[in-house]
């Protein structure tokens, strides 16, 4: 009896927007191992973190925000691989700390942002998954991960920040908050041929204020923050056909920080 490998990604293409940044670059590395093609797209290159092009991968530089050019990413990856089985969109405007009014106190944060950050978060992905419905669909196999947040539908403990330059972010939480909900909408509109599930993280370790830190992990019952590599099995969970029938769902990995 011959057993089906439900979590082979074995000749696979996936797209991964945000391929830049420090989750992305982990899932590229993840793909990659698992025997896919990859194709990663952000505002940067990926030199910087040391992933270098190969035959099974290939990096574009694109402005996300501008949804027309998400669009046609898809074209381009099609041209490149022939095929397109997986999106995972890791790509969020985060600004920096020097982006008046972003990472703000409440009163201080600048509405005058949210339309690039919704752009970036939401609009382009729509754009972005509506070109590729045929190329996803032609396989039988195809996924869309939409990488959201615990602050897609949590609300913040303003505890956590007394005394800190850590900020929970309006905008940010309201475009996690959209991008979860529209994988519910896509995941109907693209049934059958094509699941869409979000994939929800808890705080990622990034050399926070060691008082904020502390706070965090106290309300965790796993008692860390996350780490890149722990959303590489829930995401290589939900690109494969080990959630061959979970659709509309949205996958929390936060070690247990919202289940009190």
């Amino acid at each position: 009896m011959t057993v089906h490998d439900f979590s082979s990604l074995d000749g696979r293409t996936i797209l991964i927007t945000g391929g830049a940044g420090h989750i992305g670059c982990a899932l590229t590395a993840a793909f990659l191992g698992k025997g896919s093609r990859v194709a990663t797209a952000d505002v940067t290159t990926t030199s910087a973190i040391g992933l270098s092009e190969k035959d099974n991968h290939c990096h574009f530089v694109v402005d996300l925000s501008d949804p027309v050019a998400a669009a046609e990413l898809v074209d381009q990856v099609v041209d490149r691989f022939g095929r397109l089985d997986v999106v995972v969109t890791a790509a969020s405007w985060m600004g920096n700390s020097t982006t008046p009014g972003w990472n703000a106190p409440f009163e201080n944060q600048d509405v005058s942002l949210w339309p690039e950050v919704l752009s970036l978060g939401v609009t382009a992905n729509f754009a972005l998954v509506r070109r590729a419905r045929t190329a996803l669909s032609a396989n039988g196999c195809g996924s869309v991960v939409f990488i959201s947040s615990l602050y897609g539908f949590c609300a913040p403990q303003p505890a956590m920040y007394v005394d800190t330059d850590v900020n929970n972010l309006a905008g940010y939480a309201v475009s996690k908050g959209a991008l979860t909900q529209l994988a519910r909408w896509l995941s109907t509109t693209m049934a059958p041929e094509v699941r869409v599930n979000a994939l929800s993280p808890g705080g990622v370790f990034r050399d926070q204020e060691p008082d904020f830190v502390r706070r965090y992990e106290d309300l965790t019952p796993l008692g860390r923050m996350a780490t890149e590599d722990d959303l590489i099995g829930p995401t290589l969970f939900l690109a494969s056909d080990l959630s061959r029938y979970v659709t509309g769902h949205n996958l929390i990995v936060d070690g247990g920080f919202s289940v009190w």
